[in-house]
């Protein structure tokens, strides 16, 4: 070994101990090696590089025992690695495509674009593409091992759920905020009038813009989007996966200084000007405007509301009789108005998953108690997506410590969650028992978290 490559590996096994390291560089190339041998799958110190520097380009700092941490990682991944090639599992070349589009598109958007990528990773993006299809290929296989272990594991059964609870120490349960029921009866507004008068002032900036009117200074005084009108209407540079799809799609239609036709997003209604685009980023400017419904419409909305508000409250007709033939939102009005999360199907909600106006309303309530009419916003709670409606508020969970009785599927989900990882934690020493493991000295002085490694 020459006395240079002696003072290079040197070096890094010293930076490797430090909160620095970066990968050294000898005669234009990088210095590689093999750092661990699982079974028949070897990493390479380049592929642990490769992870910090994914690390670093999102912003997290390495800490002394970072890459004691990552290899860790690397190598329980090579134990489901090889167990899916025993197990002759595919990978899902669909879903590598995706992340691996996904992956470009955010590290790009992280560190300035393309040229910045190449030079932060000081490679080019095909052959970013190239390594990080691999990584992302052995990521699929061995996260459906991973699945398959977990399912393996199996559901608990109520009963040992309830063991489960009993000799938990209650201080590690969750906290469970205070939570509400809630039922409603929601009326639309009528939309034709409303979305055709934005429409109209749209048309009517597009055309002012054509004509030599500046996008930015049209966006500043009229766009509703507070945050972007302070800069012209500009989005700034980001991946259009970011966006709604009839955004990103009639935006990526664009050439740069190009206008699009008014855009309907969830959000409201758009003209957008493309600023550049680089791959699947763009910047843009955009103006938005929200329809904004008439005080008739309010009026009438909020005079049936009150109208059934009094007829139930003289039990004339129930709430839930009422909802179901009256209320326009479909979801809660087969329910007689009960709402539900539409992710989880619980009838309880706690604050932050209310929308604002519903809280401010119901936080001076008593179990019960029906609301004055108001106005609030749809199920995508997007400004501009206006509903009215009464709630009634059905019942008060406080918060408390969760408990067995009250908050089975909150312990039963914690309860599988430890089952599923006791089954991991079980397969990776079974495994580390009947693989051969060999670890390079640079990292004999790892606190790995699991014993086994080194042999």
């Amino acid at each position: 070994m020459t006395r240079r490559l002696i003072k290079v590996s040197a070096a890094i096994f010293m930076l490797l101990a430090g909160t620095g390291l970066r990968a050294q560089v000898y005669n234009g190339g990088l210095i590689d090696k093999t750092i661990a041998l699982i079974g028949n799958e070897m990493i390479m110190l380049s592929q642990l590089e490769n992870e910090i520097q994914m690390m670093m380009a999102q912003g997290i700092t390495p800490e002394r025992n970072t890459r004691c941490d990552v290899l860790e990682n690397m190598m329980a991944q090579k134990l489901f690695l090889n167990q899916a090639r025993l197990d002759s599992l595919t990978v899902k070349e669909d879903q590598v495509e995706m992340e691996l589009q996904s992956r470009i598109s955010n590290v790009m958007a992280q560190l300035g674009g393309e040229k910045a990528t190449e030079e932060f990773f000081k490679k080019s993006i095909y052959k970013l593409r190239e390594d990080w299809r691999e990584v992302l290929r052995e990521q699929s296989l061995t996260q459906q091992m991973q699945q398959k272990v977990m399912q393996s594991a199996g559901s608990m059964t109520p009963s040992e759920v309830e063991r489960f609870y009993k000799k938990t120490d209650k201080d590690s349960l969750p906290i469970i905020s205070t939570q509400y029921k809630l039922s409603q009866i929601v009326l639309y507004p009528t939309k034709e009038q409303a979305e055709m008068e934005v429409k109209e002032r749209l048309l009517e900036f597009r055309e002012r813009i054509l004509k030599g009117e500046k996008f930015s200074s049209l966006a500043s005084l009229y766009s509703e989007d507070p945050s972007s009108a302070a800069r012209g209407g500009e989005l700034r540079m980001a991946s259009k996966d970011v966006y709604w799809p009839a955004f990103s799609d009639a935006a990526m239609a664009l050439k740069p200084g190009q206008i699009s036709q008014i855009v309907q997003t969830p959000d409201g209604f758009h003209l957008i000007q493309m600023i550049e685009k680089e791959g699947n980023l763009i910047n843009v400017r955009h103006i938005l405007l929200k329809p904004k419904y008439t005080s008739e419409d309010r009026q009438k909305a909020f005079k049936i509301l009150d109208s059934l508000k009094q007829k139930i409250e003289a039990d004339s007709i129930s709430f839930e009789l009422a909802a179901r033939f009256y209320s326009q939102d479909m979801k809660s009005a087969v329910n007689g108005g009960q709402m539900s999360d539409e992710n989880t199907g619980s009838i309880y909600f706690e604050k932050d998953q209310l929308k604002p106006m519903d809280y401010n309303l119901l936080k001076d309530m008593k179990e019960g108690d029906i609301s004055e009419p108001f106005e609030s916003n749809d199920n995508e709670g997007r400004v501009g997506n206006t509903i009215y409606k009464i709630i009634r508020l059905d019942k008060i969970l406080p918060s408390h410590t969760a408990t067995f009785k009250d908050d089975f599927l909150v312990i039963q989900n914690l309860a599988d969650s430890q089952k599923q990882m006791d089954a991991i934690e079980k397969f990776i020493k079974d495994k580390q028992e009947i693989t051969y493991i060999r670890i390079d000295d640079l990292f004999k002085n790892c606190r790995f978290s699991r014993e086994g490694w080194i042999k």
